[in-house]
């Protein structure tokens, strides 16, 4: 999934755990998420009305006044060509000089992979396109923990 914002992009995941993850996002501040299809993709099933209603319920506990943009899932390839910030991140688990994420000044977006990780090609065509690896800590995280973490480092 790509978040923005500031974004946040995260591979799709259980409606459960992408539930859990966008009520959380929305309550940090996030104003963008892009629900990624990468190569490890394994759900297929996106509930955009459902998710949209979360956000709503998020922003109202939260009072937050800003509702974050839901886009519709969207191939990895494309969110590489997308317009983005100039402060871009790819959050991946493989070995490699990688810095920690640390609160950019301005707008970022930073990628969250699926289970089972980004593979080697599409982290070198995020690296191609001036992604810059990051880690979000000094444990593997899940999916919908890493999209939490990310959104808070991003703000």
């Amino acid at each position: 999934m790509d978040f923005r914002d500031t974004g946040q992009g995260a591979d799709d995941i259980t409606a459960g755990m992408m539930t859990d993850m966008l009520e959380k996002v929305t309550e940090i501040g996030i104003t963008e998420i892009y629900p990624l299809r990468c190569e490890r993709t394994e759900k297929q099933h996106y509930k955009k009305e459902r998710f949209e209603q979360i956000i709503i319920s998020a922003c109202l506990q939260s009072q937050q006044f800003y509702f974050p943009v839901l886009h519709e899932p969207i191939a990895l390839s494309e969110m590489l060509i997308h317009s983005l910030p100039n402060q871009k991140y790819i959050a991946h688990c493989m070995e490699g000089d990688k810095q920690l994420l640390s609160h950019p000044s301005g707008d970022a977006a930073l990628l969250v992979g699926p289970e089972g990780d980004f593979t080697e090609q599409e982290i070198n065509d995020a690296a191609a396109q001036q992604f810059i690896p990051v880690s979000l800590g000094n444990t593997r995280l899940r999916t919908e923990t890493a999209g939490v973490v990310g959104a808070v480092l991003l703000r």
